[in-house]
């Protein structure tokens, strides 16, 4: 009895990894940025903004060594973060009961001997408030924030590795 468990448990495992190939599954490996940009020069108008302490954060751990500025090293100059938000519905009473936030990144790419590259993006969240709750709603949209400022410095290693 216990050798059909355990020859059912290895079928069932092989089963799996047959299944989990067969439709493409690969693990997430960490962006590979080019070999110019692996020595980088980070600027931005506000140094001390979240996106930019998240940017550096996201560099440092795809082994980039941060560096003073010179000629002969490539610039990566974070020049514009904002965010809007649009009432999309409201209450009856005619309170907000629901935002969308729309974060707009900009930066620009400068490299040795090549033309600046600028690029910009935006990340949209759907956000419901509740006058209610107004303490524990203004904590989510904290949250809410910080997830997007994440995931735009993770957008922005990403492009990089594309340049």
């Amino acid at each position: 009895m216990a050798t059909l468990n355990a020859i059912k448990h290895t079928l069932a495992l092989a089963l799996m990894c047959v299944l989990l190939t067969a439709c493409g599954f690969h693990l997430k490996k960490a962006s590979s940025l080019p070999e110019d940009l692996m020595h980088l020069t980070l600027k931005g108008d506000d140094e001390r903004s979240v996106l930019f302490e998240n940017l550096k954060k996201e560099l440092l751990a795809s082994n980039v060594e941060l560096k003073e500025p010179s000629k002969q090293v490539s610039q990566l100059y974070l020049y514009n973060e904002q965010l809007e938000r649009q009432t999309l519905s409201l209450f009856q009473n005619g309170q907000v009961a629901e935002y969308e936030l729309a974060y707009s990144v900009s930066y620009v790419v400068k490299r040795p001997g090549s033309d600046p590259v600028r690029k910009s993006f935006e990340l949209y969240r759907n956000y419901q408030d509740d006058p209610d709750h107004a303490l524990a709603k203004a904590k989510e949209l904290e949250l809410l924030l910080g997830e997007i400022r994440k995931q735009a410095s993770r957008k922005i290693v990403r492009e990089l590795s594309q340049l």
